[in-house]
């Protein structure tokens, strides 16, 4: 089941004076799919924790027992009353979906400064430049070799779609092969410092391409809006295209330059909403982040990315208290809904297609894991370390599922190839994790750290 995002559902709900309620039932339908669903994330993360792997596995498992794969085929009026959609409840589902979307780009972004090294250079600027361009490369190659039609979604351009499938086959998770470490006690390892300086580098190269594909989407005519329409950019043209590379660019590269100037004069200045509740602010840091994006024809979760990055400068003790309690709390909600939701959208007994998904998937890490080899071995990295880094640079998690969900969403692609690509993620952070769990258990080493300079 997904979370429709059609018109017919932002009829008014109810209205008593001049503000909108919710009626009875539908305020106990939301409290009940609420409810189920975090519940669902929660007990099965746990779960999956205790077997030593990623929990964002476990939270899109547990919306997939609730979706049409599990819960739908054994009793499908039972989960169409349980999550109805022709009310207000998948309206307010999806607007906890895109909120716990933007928080975990925001709090991805504050991972990547927090964990940044600059030691072993060499290692990770060969893997992020072979582990990278090669498979993104591969992507485009087979992209124009077989002709995916039955793979793309109906506002998708061909470059659009040419870039997400690159980005599929490139893409590293930063979130979850950093959890996988922390809780295998290796984080602060140089192996682990190779691993996250790699993710860092491909992670931000790899959202701004997703956020010029979002850009070049075929939009309706009521979808263009900000400074991309005061221009009259065309979507699709090759105006929209120079427009979008040139937009995203400079939003990076302004903010990653001035933005930490800018916002440490807000926390220095006289700053009554920081003042009143220092998570608030940052929030309200978050939104206006988003909203600037939105208005400048950048998708919002580039927005988000870039004030993680921005907010996790050294800033105080004050703020990073803040930032850690907004992370407490979008870890127990937000987020964990929102994958929840990315699972319970798997339609594995109807859109998903297994003839096409063994061969991507093992093209797929194929291509990657050969190309971090050679961009390791490239780097002075012996063949064991090599074989590792392989591996856990394969894991896609939570930047493969946001690029599944965001694509989806942008109607890049279609629900077979959505599932594909969730499963995808899921898969590749499971072998991580167990490749990664049985050495570290076995008291073997990672990285032969003779070769750290």
């Amino acid at each position: 089941m997904g979370i429709p995002r059609d018109s017919s559902l932002e009829a008014p709900i109810a209205s008593s004076s001049a503000m909108t309620t919710l009626t009875v039932p539908e305020l106990a339908h939301l409290l009940l799919a609420l409810g189920l669903l975090l519940a669902a994330a929660h007990g099965f993360g746990y779960a999956m924790s205790r077997l030593n792997q990623p929990r964002v596995i476990g939270e899109i498992l547990g919306g997939l027992l609730l979706g049409p794969t599990v819960f739908g085929a054994v009793a499908p009026r039972l989960q169409a009353a349980v999550f109805p959609s022709s009310t207000a409840v998948p309206t307010i589902l999806d607007a906890v979906y895109q909120l716990g979307l933007l928080l975990l780009m925001f709090s991805a972004g504050a991972e990547i400064r927090g964990l940044f090294h600059r030691s072993e250079r060499q290692a990770v600027a060969w893997i992020s430049l072979v582990g990278m361009v090669v498979p993104f490369a591969a992507g485009l190659v087979a992209v124009g070799t077989l002709h995916f039609h039955t793979l793309r979604g109906s506002a998708s351009t061909d470059a659009a779609f040419l870039i997400v499938f690159g980005i599929a086959i490139a893409i590293t998770s930063i979130p979850v092969i950093s959890r996988i470490m922390l809780d295998l006690g290796i984080l602060d390892t140089s192996f682990a410092r190779i691993v996250l300086g790699v993710a860092v580098v491909e992670d931000v190269l790899l959202y701004v391409l997703l956020a010029i594909a979002l850009g070049l989407v075929a939009h309706g005519p009521g979808d263009l809006w900000g400074l991309p329409l005061t221009l009259g950019i065309q979507p699709g043209s090759a105006g929209s295209v120079v427009y979008h590379v040139v937009a995203e660019l400079t939003f990076l590269a302004g903010f990653l330059t001035f933005g930490p100037w800018f916002y440490g004069r807000l926390l220095r200045g006289y700053n009554p909403v920081k003042r009143g509740n220092p998570i608030g602010f940052q929030l309200v840091f978050l939104f206006g982040m988003s909203f600037l994006a939105i208005y400048l024809g950048v998708v919002p979760i580039f927005g988000a990315f870039v004030a993680g990055i921005v907010v996790s400068t050294p800033s105080g003790e004050g703020a990073t208290g803040a930032r850690e309690s907004l992370n407490a709390f979008s870890f127990a909600f937000f987020i964990p809904v929102y994958f929840a939701i990315v699972g319970m959208r798997l339609d594995l007994l109807h859109e998903f297609s297994i003839w096409f998904f063994v061969p991507f998937f093992a093209f797929a890490c194929l291509v990657k894991s050969v190309s971090v080899y050679a961009g390791a071995r490239l780097g002075g990295e012996g063949a064991a370390s090599s074989r590792n880094l392989a591996v856990a640079l394969n894991a896609r998690g939570g930047p493969g599922i946001v690029l599944a969900s965001v694509a989806l969403d942008a109607k890049i692609i279609s629900e077979t190839f959505y599932s594909s690509l969730v499963m995808l993620a899921v898969l590749t952070s499971l072998m991580a994790g167990s490749w990664l769990g049985r050495i570290v258990r076995s008291g073997g080493s990672l990285r032969d750290e003779r070769t750290s300079p």
